[in-house]
């Protein structure tokens, strides 16, 4: 499909629905929206990382971003891009978080 509506493609990722996932993609291009409806978080999630490029839109709310040794306080508006391999994680400052992220590769495990 063409065309994604705001309002069509999110999944619940944990049980209460308070983190929902859309992902839109093509054969060599991604892109997941996230929205947080759980903040702001006591503490960041755990750190992980994967072998894709990423670069994320603060579309909503704001959030401290850590990359490594590094952390970031970020707003709506802001941008962040964490290259291969980086250990990072975020921890939401308000109530509702909108992320919007491009990868590359593709995140097969989303798909």
């Amino acid at each position: 499909m063409e065309v994604t509506k705001s309002t069509e493609g999110f999944e619940a990722i944990n049980p209460n629905g308070s983190l929902m996932r859309k992902v839109i993609h093509l054969d060599h291009l991604m892109m997941t929206i996230f929205e947080f409806h759980n903040g702001p978080m006591e503490t960041p999630d755990p750190p992980h990382k994967h072998i894709h490029e990423q670069i994320t839109y603060v579309a909503s709310g704001s959030l401290k971003l850590f990359i490594e040794d590094r952390e970031y306080l970020l707003n709506e508006g802001d941008v962040y891009k964490i290259e291969s391999n980086l250990n990072h994680s975020i921890q939401t400052l308000s109530e509702y978080v909108k992320l919007v992220d491009s990868f590359t590769p593709l995140r097969e495990e989303f798909l």
